[in-house]
């Protein structure tokens, strides 16, 4: 795990008094080298706490934190080779671009003509071919993103970090810089942290999530096992806006959610459950099923958004069938498709 990152049983209480609550809970986790771990979780989860650690500004109350091995809990930002990228860009605005890449570089000592051609080499990899002496107030959102992020890489970090990079930005270029961020990411084979409350961000760009609340660990794994095997109703319910009902096991295999019947995918103890299902899953006009009353409908351009009443209570569903929309007051038949369902484990006892 040369680069990788360890978290041993780390704690974070901010403060000097004992009685103050943790923020971060005896987490333990790793980041394989050359993977990305996106650490995702709703405000106050203790994310960015987290990351903060793993940078060195801030330590930790008690636990161990190992970097290729080696033991960096006492050290400070500059002893730990890493570079983080903050949600606010923080470029100079009297620098040209090409001055704020190379910012780095000739505060370690570097000779300023070597600095600045490492900086345009970083800027021709981050697509910015061209914009050396341009100021970032002559830059777009995006373009300021791009300097940021070639700001951070041509210090060559053995660990590379990131604060919410794309909270800034609108959709499309979000989805235009993660798509950027993973492939450089997967092009230079960078360890990368990468903190987000955004769960489509996360799906998106990483090897591994690791879902915090409440300054603990709820589930960690690969973004299909996190989707489509939530271990608790949390988790469930906040990759990808699941709905969770009561359901129940039975000796056959099947589970039962009112009306419907569910073949799980995996082995589920016979008793009382709980069904994760998503916006997704639900099939509009099902020959049997749960019926259900139109309750509003709001359209996406690529779909329709609907709520509706049902004998299980309110239900949120996600279609793309444009041609046949439903009006406010509409009866329909909801059934489920195999993706997006889920049976979530209840705790012991």
């Amino acid at each position: 795990m040369s680069n990788g990152i360890e978290f041993r049983n780390v704690t974070k209480r901010y403060g000097t008094d004992s009685s103050a609550p943790l923020a971060v809970k005896g987490i333990s986790f790793e980041v394989p080298q050359g993977t990305l771990a996106t650490i995702l979780g709703p405000s106050g989860c203790g994310k960015t706490t987290t990351l903060r650690m793993i940078a060195g500004l801030e330590s930790p109350t008690s636990g161990q934190i190992l970097m290729g091995g080696r033991d960096v809990t006492t050290l400070g930002p500059g002893e730990r080779n890493v570079s983080m990228m903050f949600q606010s860009y923080a470029l100079f605005p009297h620098m040209d671009v090409r001055e704020n890449v190379a910012y780095g570089l000739r505060m370690s000592g570097m000779k300023k003509a070597d600095a600045l051609a490492r900086a345009t080499e970083a800027l021709r990899g981050v697509g910015l071919v061209g914009f050396d002496e341009r100021l970032p107030s002559e830059l777009s959102g995006g373009q300021q993103q791009r300097v940021a992020l070639a700001r951070a890489l041509v210090l060559e970090p053995a660990v590379l970090l990131f604060d919410e990079p794309l909270s800034n930005l609108d959709a499309r270029l979000r989805r235009e810089m993660r798509e950027e961020i993973r492939a450089i990411q997967q092009r230079l084979k960078l360890t990368v942290a990468y903190v987000t409350h955004d769960q489509s961000e996360a799906l998106a760009v990483s090897d591994q999530i690791i879902v915090m609340d409440h300054g603990v660990i709820a589930q960690r794994g690969t973004p299909e096992s996190l989707y489509n095997r939530p271990e608790s109703e949390f988790v469930a319910g906040f990759m990808g806006e699941a709905l969770v009902f009561p359901g129940m096991a039975q000796a056959d295999g099947h589970v039962t959610l009112g009306p419907l019947t569910l073949t799980p995918r995996y082995a589920v103890p016979t008793g009382v459950v709980k069904v994760a299902v998503r916006p997704e899953a639900w099939q509009i006009g099902a020959a049997i099923g749960l019926p259900a009353t139109c309750a509003k409908a709001s359209y996406l351009g690529n779909g329709y958004e609907y709520s509706f009443d049902t004998p299980l209570g309110p239900v949120f569903v996600v279609s793309g069938d444009l041609m046949r929309p439903l009006a406010p007051g509409a009866q329909t038949v909801l059934g489920l498709g195999q993706q997006g369902v889920s049976v979530v484990p209840q705790p012991a006892g």
